[in-house]
């Protein structure tokens, strides 16, 4: 048992790693099993739940209160209350249950502000909502082609690494039959070193880009994925007007801004409504079982109440004047974040343009690369070039393969953040 263990120790945990299952995704996949699992969302969603709970709570002032009582006294009877605050100072020994009820009749359209207001707020949690959502698509996007990127850059290193070692094993044979130089041997070994050092970063990178993705996905315990190639989008439009003007239209968080600025404006219209008066009616009933003799074995009342607000030191005033401010401030808020969409949409369109075009110029580079290297391969077979001449065309084609390689998913993860940056993003 302790050699079992002593051998599990010695593995790398790399090793682990990549002895674990792949778990296989599509981007479509990757996409739902973020929404379903990261805890961003969750919270995000049961906050818009909470929200939508509060136009209840304003609406049922417009509904009738009734309260159960039940009162048990033992006193002196006919005695007074020298001090306290109740309305009778005459007590009696009791006992009595009843019902009392209270009905708002008008408040002249205060509480009407307030249940349209946080209707909109919770409206307004809604698009907060979806703003976390297009987040979380964004992060897995980035991350899933990520992950596709290191993974291409790790087929190059290998390809690199393989074909350096067979040069490295042809020059060294050679040069064991007096038909290279040392000089030439030392070239080929130096750049098979170079090559494995970009292969062990590769690995690395993958990796972290399988990290990466697992937490997007929001499974920290996934270590290994195998994900699919997604088929290229097409080229943006020629002009970046169209994608502003769907942003701006179209940005949950635009739509989250404006919908607490016109809630900001109704709450500004409720503290007004505190000017005016609040008409109710109340009512009390209910028995008397026992009690002195004094006492009726019943009672009953009913009332209206009208509450007009006269002077509270400017509390009202300083109410109003601070909702109005705030929804000022929420008209400026929604035209600072148009200002950085417009920002945001225009860089990421023309970043995605450029990644767009690169396409062809890295294909253009991998196709001159590997013509130069064929020919310094065939000037070095006969002996016309040196193994300086040959090594430099090899790096000049590792590095135009992980360009080409990497410029596919580059335009890929571009288009993502376009579409993020737009609205678009589902």
């Amino acid at each position: 048992m302790r050699r079992f263990l002593l051998l599990v120790s010695l593995v790398p945990m790399a090793d682990l790693a990549r002895a674990q299952p792949a778990l296989h995704l599509t981007l479509a996949e990757a996409k739902r099993l973020a929404i379903q699992n990261n805890p961003q969302f969750t919270r995000a969603a049961l906050a818009a739940s909470a929200a939508h709970q509060v136009p209840a709570q304003y609406r049922a002032s417009f509904e009738p209160s009734i309260s159960g009582l039940l009162t048990g006294v033992g006193a002196d009877d006919g005695s007074r209350l020298a001090a306290g605050t109740l309305s009778n100072p005459v007590i009696f020994h009791r006992v009595g249950s009843g019902l009392s009820l209270g009905q708002m009749i008008t408040d002249f359209g205060r509480t009407t502000n307030l249940v349209q207001m946080s209707k909109l707020a919770a409206d307004a949690q809604d698009q907060a909502t979806e703003t976390t959502r297009a987040e979380i698509l964004l992060d897995t996007g980035r991350a899933y082609f990520a992950l596709l990127r290191a993974e291409a850059v790790m087929k190059v290193a290998d390809q690199t690494v393989a074909a350096r070692q067979l040069i490295a094993d042809q020059v060294t044979a050679l040069a064991q039959s007096s038909l290279k130089s040392t000089l030439d041997v030392s070239f080929a070994k130096v750049n098979l070193a170079d090559a494995k050092l970009l292969q062990v970063q590769a690995q690395n990178d993958v990796q972290a880009a399988d990290a990466n993705l697992a937490t997007a996905l929001g499974l920290p315990g996934e270590s290994r994925f195998t994900v699919s190639d997604e088929p290229m989008p097409p080229p943006l439009a020629d002009r970046v007007e169209g994608l502003i003007q769907q942003a701006i239209e179209d940005r949950p968080e635009l739509k989250d801004l404006r919908l607490r600025q016109s809630a900001a404006d109704r709450f500004a219209k409720a503290e007004h409504d505190l000017y005016f008066p609040n008409i109710g009616v109340s009512g009390t009933a209910g028995f008397v079982p026992t009690g002195n003799s004094t006492i009726r074995s019943r009672y009953g009342a009913v009332g209206l109440n009208v509450t007009i607000p006269i002077f509270n030191g400017g509390l009202f005033k300083a109410r109003q004047a601070e909702a109005e401010l705030k929804a000022r401030a929420a008209t400026q808020n929604i035209s600072d974040l148009q200002n950085r969409i417009t920002r945001d949409v225009r860089v990421a369109w023309l970043n995605a343009t450029t990644a767009y075009d690169r396409l062809a110029l890295t294909q253009q580079l991998l196709d001159e690369a590997q013509l130069a290297l064929d020919l310094a391969q065939s000037r070095y077979d006969l002996g016309l070039g040196s193994i300086v001449e040959l090594s430099q065309a090899q790096l000049s084609l590792t590095s135009a393969q992980i360009a080409n390689a990497s410029a596919r998913y580059d335009y890929q993860t571009e288009r993502v953040i376009t579409d993020y940056q737009v609205g678009a993003l589902r």
